[in-house]
């Protein structure tokens, strides 16, 4: 990974108080020290498909780096011209990431299946703008899934965008510090101190809390990784007050290189970074930077400064680049969710040959080209002449598969029946050459969804429900009040019911979390799901909606053992008791493979991918006992607008049915509308329009 500019190189320091000027030299076991991290991360994310703790050290010696810089700066009264430093150096980060991120997408044209390429394309542009924490963290993407083939090729730039936000933060507060130390005479190192000391404290406390209740949007959280970089600082402002022996240093040299090394073999960092855990990894490279040179024969700065370290340090930003989409892509090409040994040694060259020649006849010259920096102008037009490696793919793809959706919406009433092509005695009129709806590259984001959050009297207030809720923008005085209660596989069903909702002047709203299922108490459900049902609870008694719509049972994938849904009988008898009328609707059929990859892969006829009915489903719904036994329960089949008499296929009229391997798409929801809303009608007694 990166850092800011190292000093100019110059001799080797003595040992002891030499050794504490070393802020203005440049430090070849730094450089080592960054090999090793690289070497961390990489061998542990190809072979053993874990954390090593190797990011951490990038980010607390970058920040130790910067210190220096600006701290040396500020003590030889050069003057300070941010706008200059951050051109300066983000002409050093972007060719290097821009040509990563092209040959990536690239090899994603080329090896991955089309259903990815808009989610990879979303993904490029947070990677070139810095902001793919941000992106990852909104998905909730679970850093340390064991099948890295489902990954994206780009998430590891999820480090390089917090240090990207740091290197804009970081000069901010050297600048103001100066100008507090220059204004109250105050000693600029040791307000320093005090700054980074509370940024440290205050930032190591709220990753310890919020690692401990949401670990995996910790992960990639910038306030949460704060610390890391402020104990870098702080070594940096302590590092020349230090005159430690020389026999202490070596200790320390070797203590910290070992710590290091095993930190990830020793901790379970999946369930604890980035909290105080992290320390470990952090706390034991700042022990190798406090060693420094130490002139011993026997210090670890032997090896850390030996030729092939320092020179796999200087390769280190582009092997992390490389290392991660050569991997994923391989995992893709090759249909494995992990590498073996001897793949892995073959994704681990290669990822090394790409460094080496990026940085060669990339990043060298670049960095070294003087024209950029005789005016602010001329750097203007080098990052973005850099980015532009990046945005032409980026731009031009997404409008290419833009324009492709659009072509196949104006034919789609003709071409794309979806559920109507099951209608007894449909007759195809299709184009003999119609594409299918939603095209691929946007089928992985076709989840139904409402018109925005709930408000008004249907706004649930801040807490867990708050960002679970929405609704239809409905009339002021709604014929019913219609909530939508359950996981996505209720969700997924707002693509009929909205319409039907709107046609019969219902205002139709949810409270919806994935992977929890609506039930009373003691369901054995997962732990997160009792507090927020819980507050359903009270949130149903607020609104009072006329009816409630879940799905009343939950298929097995790729197997007919269907079952009623945690609880539902006895809320189904407590809501009908208190007046208000239960919908409930069959799951649907579930399976092992993703279908749309299945067609792509294979063939809309392959019997791969139209699984026979009853393998998939029984013939009698899990909740065939409950009908008509609760007055006020309605149950919908609506299996037969998914599947034929004997097959469940993966796409019908021309539309992909499934968006991933057990949610319908939006898309195909909408299609079943009229059939939904002709049998809702005919089960509850309601009013028609």
């Amino acid at each position: 990974m990166t850092s800011v500019d190292s000093p100019a190189p110059t001799r080797r320091l003595r040992p002891r108080a030499e050794a504490s000027k070393s802020k203005t030299s440049f430090r070849p076991e730094i450089q080592g020290l960054r090999s090793l991290a690289v070497l961390m991360v990489v061998a542990y994310h190809v072979w053993f498909g874990r954390v090593s703790g190797g990011v951490d050290v990038f980010l607390m010696i970058s920040a130790f780096l910067m210190t220096l810089q600006f701290t040396n700066k500020f003590d030889r009264k050069t003057p300070i011209d941010l706008l200059r430093h951050w051109l300066h150096l983000f002409r050093r980060l972007l060719p290097a990431s821009a040509v990563v991120i092209a040959a990536t997408l690239l090899a994603t044209f080329l090896f991955v299946p089309k259903t990815r390429w808009t989610a990879i394309i979303d993904q490029g542009w947070a990677s070139l703008l810095y902001c793919q924490n941000f992106l990852l963290k909104a998905q909730a993407v679970d850093y340390y899934a064991a099948d890295h083939s489902q990954a994206s090729p780009f998430q590891h730039f999820w480090s390089l965008s917090i240090q990207g936000q740091i290197f804009i933060l970081w000069p901010l507060i050297f600048v103001a510090a100066a100008i507090l130390a220059k204004a109250f005479r105050l000693r600029y190192r040791g307000l320093l101190l005090y700054i980074f000391g509370a940024v440290f404290a205050v930032s190591l406390t709220f990753s310890v809390y919020y690692t401990a209740t949401n670990q995996a949007q910790a992960y990639f959280d910038t306030g949460a990784r704060l610390w890391e970089f402020a104990l870098g600082s702080l070594v940096a402002l302590v590092l020349p007050t230090l005159n430690l022996s020389r026999p202490i240093r070596v200790w320390l040299g070797w203590t910290g290189v070992a710590a290091m090394l095993a930190c990830g073999l020793v901790l379970n960092v999946e369930t604890a970074f980035p909290g105080f855990i992290a320390l470990w990894p952090i706390l034991a490279a700042s022990a190798v930077i406090v060693a420094g040179q130490t002139g011993s024969r026997y210090g670890v700065d032997r090896l850390l400064s030996s030729g092939p370290l320092v020179k796999l340090g200087d390769n280190s930003f582009a092997l992390y680049l490389w290392h991660w989409p050569v991997l994923v892509i391989y995992l893709i090409w090759s249909g494995k969710d992990h590498a073996g040994w001897l793949s892995g040694t073959a994704v681990v060259a290669a990822s090394s040959l790409l460094a080496a020649l990026t940085t060669r006849f990339i990043e060298k010259p670049w960095r070294q080209w003087a024209w950029p920096d005789a005016r602010r102008r001329r750097a203007i037009i080098a990052v973005l002449a850099a980015g532009t490696i990046a945005v032409v793919p980026l731009s031009g793809w997404k409008y290419v598969l833009d324009q492709e959706n659009r072509t196949l919406l104006l034919e789609a009433e003709r071409n794309n029946p979806g559920s109507k092509a099951l209608d007894p005695g449909f007759i195809d009129k299709a184009d003999a050459d119609a594409g299918v709806l939603p095209t691929a590259d946007r089928l992985s984001k076709d989840f139904a969804s409402l018109d925005g959050p709930c408000e008004g009297p249907l706004a649930p207030g801040p807490g867990l429900l708050q960002k679970a809720c929405g609704q239809t923008k409905g009339p002021e005085k709604p014929a019913k009040k219609i909530l939508v209660l359950g996981n996505s596989h209720a969700e997924q069903w707002m693509g009929a019911l909205a319409p039907v909702a709107k046609k019969n002047n219902w205002l139709l709203y949810y409270v919806l979390k994935g992977g929890c299922v609506y039930a009373p108490p003691a369901s054995g459900l997962a732990a997160e799901c009792e507090p927020f049902n819980r507050k359903v609870d009270k949130y149903i008694a607020q609104t009072r909606p006329d009816a409630i719509v879940t799905v009343a049972t939950a298929a097995s994938p790729s197997s007919p053992a269907e079952r009623l849904a945690p609880g539902f009988e006895q809320l189904a008898r407590q809501f009908t008791a208190d007046g208000i009328d239960v919908v409930g609707i069959r799951d649907n059929p579930r399976f092992k493979q993703n279908m749309a990859e299945c067609v792509m892969s294979k063939g809309a006829n392959d019997p791969a991918c139209n699984p026979p009915r009853e393998s998939v489903l029984p013939e009698t719904p899990a909740f065939s006992p409950l009908i008509g036994k609760i007055a006020g329960l309605s149950l919908l089949d609506m299996t037969d607008r998914l599947c034929t008499e004997t097959s469940c296929p993966a796409q019908v009229g021309n539309m992909f049915v499934y968006l991933d391997d057990n949610h319908l798409s939006a898309t195909y929801a909408t299609t079943m509308a009229d059939v939904l809303e002709s049998r809702l009608l005919a089960a509850t007694g309601w009013p028609g329009r």
